[in-house]
């Protein structure tokens, strides 16, 4: 039996996410994908901070707590964001009917 994950496979995960995200926004042309793709972004970011949180607490240098108050702020940021643009996207595909981002270049209503 093995003992705790290290920090660094926590963050090493961490940027592969971030980095599959990276390219999910850089490369999709669906705005949903691109909105999933942010939000794999944001968890990953996320994930680093309790990562982090969680070594620092074990150094004595934080509580586990103020890391995960950090993670419940940026989550709740992230849910007011999808709300907000999901409503935008909605509009937009109402008017338009079409979520393509190079066809949104211009976001004129």
């Amino acid at each position: 039996m093995t003992g705790p994950v290290p920090t660094e496979a926590w963050i090493v995960l961490s940027a592969a996410l971030f980095l599959i995200g990276a390219v999910g926004v850089l490369r999709r042309r669906s705005a949903i994908l691109v909105f999933l793709s942010v939000e794999l972004m944001l968890n990953a970011g996320n994930l680093a901070l309790v990562a982090f949180a969680r070594q620092w607490a074990d150094a004595g240098l934080i509580t586990a707590m103020s890391g995960q108050t950090v993670v419940f702020v940026v989550l709740a940021v992230a849910a007011a964001e999808v709300a907000v643009g999901l409503g935008i996207l909605v509009a937009i595909f109402r008017q338009r009917h079409s979520t393509d981002v190079d066809a949104l270049s211009e976001v004129r209503l």
